[in-house]
């Protein structure tokens, strides 16, 4: 139905007899003449009816509207100098057409198919075939397919098969809730829709494919985020008898194939940093080094200095972190960087300011003595016009607090520069966390993450100083992978259960298959796990995984087009032996 794509004519086709079709984007009617942009995937072209050339065709095109759908044969002609668009790759030339053919009309869009559109989000996503018309959403979506092709081509260049696993497996604790999938043939009992193919891969390693990926859609019944999906997809990578430095090398080599098809030059080998060290000078495990502005430890200061609740803190095996802001602020502006912490579970913020007089201050602070602020002052090197910020309380939640401050205000003052792309490896994490609710140690990653080898034997006396044969792959303050060598050993893999809380037929129970598995000859084996959609929405310059994802749910985690989640028919129940609770 059409010989040439709306994107592809240019002067060489000048004379040429040439049939196109797509949907009418803009009708201009100019009375004598008739002017259409047609639109396609691969662009625009200008259609020119002139009743000299055609009168049916000109007395059809005055019926067009947008959306309408239509083929159009004509022939290519050069436009007048004065008449050159620009905008378009096809600006040098029209189409003067003799046939239209309209396949369909279209009803009045809710809202305009155009690059920039200020309507809300929801009723995009309601009409997310239309809005998937305009040509950003297009863009982001060919991007995302070029990024699936480079990386299909450079995992099968470096030897890896891709394999696929099964949607329909059996839950298993630990990490986010799984999405259940009931049985109909077996009354009472479910399946899971899988968090990541992590059992799987690791199976594919026994079975001897040593080298695996997988393009895969994974799902987690999550909280809800603004930059997380109930469904969403990775790369998934595991390999045999793996060395860390080869891995990270194989990831770094596809980053820059992949960051290629922006144009964008990706420096490698990626530094590397430890997870205390990024918690230490950042306040997170996924640090922005972009710019600078990095925390400092004020602990010794105040504990040294005069009686304060700063001073009391210290000596109770608490911590002081903070850092200085190039920047004096209004008192205004302190109060909502105070409320800020606030929201973040903290008791506040105190800050001193340099002037060129007695340095400003709160009164927890001035407590503390003129001796002990001149002292900060000093060791901070902090100037005049800058304000040191300091946070206080427990380790971890301190330097949480306190890296969410350093973001808040390069936020505010336009610290980070939007031309940089900072990859960075995190390395040595914890292998556990402990869980204050539950009152016991869970998986920092997964419980199949290799414990360091050095660290095993605190595994039952020190289960918090264990570290992680573990490493996430950061870009930009965004973490886009994670991986980490496994556990080969089954009684390397009984100890960390054990560690977790589960008892040796708990472990068979929930695990069996796995831990049978590994009782046939194992070999070390070990890989990650890349966010595809956060790589193609960073290499987008979008902020929202909802733009590079052609049918995604709400933050609220409900797909506005189909009306899902929603009920289902009672016979449909009945057959799956599931009766619905109504809330009390």
């Amino acid at each position: 139905m059409r010989t040439h794509s709306c994107g592809e004519l240019t002067l060489g086709d000048e004379g040429a007899e040439v049939t196109l079709s797509g949907w009418v984007d803009v009708r201009r009617d100019h009375g004598q003449l008739v002017f259409v942009d047609l639109r396609d995937r691969a662009g625009i072209t200008q259609i020119v009816f002139n009743p000299e050339r055609s009168a049916a065709a000109h007395q059809a095109a005055k019926d067009l509207r947008s959306e309408f759908v239509v083929t159009v044969h004509g022939a290519v002609t050069r436009r007048a100098e004065d008449m050159i668009n620009s905008n378009l790759e096809t600006c040098e030339v029209e189409v003067a057409a003799d046939r239209l053919v309209v396949h369909s009309e279209a009803r009045t869009p809710p809202f305009p198919i155009e690059d920039a559109v200020t309507t809300s989000e929801d009723l995009r996503l309601k009409y997310r075939y239309l809005d998937l018309r305009r040509k950003p959403m297009q863009a982001n979506l060919q991007l995302r397919h070029r990024v699936m092709l480079t990386i299909r081509n450079y995992m099968d260049a470096n030897g890896f098969l891709e394999v696929e696993t099964p949607f329909l497996t059996r839950s298993t604790p630990e990490g986010a809730r799984d999405y259940l999938v009931p049985s109909r043939l077996y009354n009472g009992q479910f399946y899971a829709l899988p968090q990541s193919p992590q059992l799987f891969k690791q199976l594919l390693m026994v079975a001897g494919f040593e080298k695996y990926f997988q393009i895969v859609r994974c799902f987690r019944d999550e909280d809800l985020r603004a930059d997380r999906q109930p469904e969403f997809t990775q790369l998934d990578v595991e390999m045999s008898f793996p060395d860390t430095d080869v891995l990270f090398s194989l990831m770094e080599g596809l980053m820059r194939d992949v960051f290629e098809l922006r144009g964008i030059d990706v420096e490698i080998p990626f530094p590397r940093m430890s997870y205390r060290e990024a918690m230490d000078r950042y306040g997170s495990d996924k640090p922005d080094t972009r710019f600078g502005v990095e925390l400092d430890d004020f602990s010794a200061i105040f504990a040294e200095g005069g009686d304060s609740l700063f001073r009391e803190m210290v000596g109770n095996g608490q911590t002081v972190r903070g850092l200085v802001a190039p920047v004096a602020y209004s008192r205004k502006t302190l109060d909502e960087l105070d409320a800020f912490m606030k929201r973040l579970g903290g008791a506040g913020l105190a800050w001193v300011q340099v002037t060129g007089e007695a340095p400003r201050t709160l009164p927890v602070i001035r407590k503390a003595g003129p001796e002990t602020i001149d002292r900060l002052i000093r060791e901070t090197g902090a100037r005049t016009g800058e304000t040191v910020f300091m946070v206080a309380g427990e380790r971890t939640p301190t330097l949480q607090r306190a890296g969410a401050l350093r973001l808040e205000l390069a936020r505010r003052e336009g610290w980070i520069p939007r031309d940089q792309w900072r990859f960075l490896w995190i390395v040595d994490f914890p292998l556990f966390d402990y869980d204050e609710t539950d009152e016991r140690w869970v998986s920092l990653h997964h419980p199949f993450t290799s414990p360091v080898g050095e660290d095993l034997a605190r595994m039952e006396t020190d289960p918090g100083n264990v570290r992680a044969r573990a490493y996430d792959l950061v870009l930009n303050g965004v973490e886009i992978g994670g991986g980490s060598i496994r556990i080969h050993d089954s009684g390397v893999q009984a100890k960390v259960f054990r560690a977790l809380g589960l008892d040796d037929d708990e472990a068979r129970e929930k695990f069996g298959f796995f831990l049978e598995a590994l009782e046939y000859g194992t070999q070390p084996h070990g890989g990650i796990a890349l966010g595809l959609d956060r790589i193609v929405m960073l290499l987008a310059g979008g902020t929202s995984l909802r733009d590079v994802i052609a049918f995604p749910k709400t933050a609220r985690a409900v797909d506005m087009m189909s009306a899902s989640p929603s009920a289902v028919d009672e016979t449909q129940l009945r057959e799956l032996g599931i009766r619905v609770r109504e809330e009390p």
